[in-house]
């Protein structure tokens, strides 16, 4: 099952849920989310924000950027990104096999995700607000039956420090 809701400030969240009992889930997901500064959306309120597209990482020494970029943007890739440490390859999800075979011929992929939820826009978050939905994220993370939370906020590296510091 996957529920929608709204974090502080706005933020979109879609969570996946693996239960045996609907009914149960609803009433822990929504009492998680009200105890955090969240709420329940209905189906289809938070779901446009967000669009399935395949993932995969491959370590920065593996191969130069201009290497990359032509090899997966030839096989259907539309994204190269880098993270310091790793590029990521973002794909339509139809194109991910064909992006992770042609990355197989020239280098080894660390990580391929089938696909995941991306979001379309960030809600950016401080102060307060940035500090319920750490602790929203983290409740919904530690929950049993959740699978995955995907979130369209940002807040800035010294909030989060500073967040986890107060814990």
């Amino acid at each position: 099952m996957t529920f929608e809701g709204y974090g502080p400030g706005g933020v979109g969240m879609l969570i996946q849920v693996v239960t045996t009992n609907r009914n149960r889930a609803v009433g822990e997901m929504r009492h998680l989310m009200g105890k955090n500064g969240g709420n329940m959306a209905e189906a289809g309120a938070v779901g446009w924000m967000f669009s399935r597209k395949g993932e995969i990482s491959i370590p920065k020494e593996a191969a130069s950027e201009d290497k990359l970029l032509d090899l997966v943007l030839e096989a259907g890739a539309e994204d190269l990104k880098d993270d310091g440490s790793a590029w990521y390859i973002v794909t339509p999800p139809d194109a991910l096999e064909a992006v992770k075979e042609a990355l197989s011929k020239a280098v080894s992929p660390r990580r391929a995700l089938n696909s995941e939820w991306f979001h379309k826009n960030y809600v950016k978050l401080t102060g307060t607000q940035a500090q319920q939905m750490l602790r929203l994220v983290e409740a919904l993370e530690e929950h049993d039956d959740v699978q995955h939370v995907y979130a369209n906020f940002d807040i800035d590296e010294s909030e989060i420090q500073a967040a986890v510091g107060a814990n």
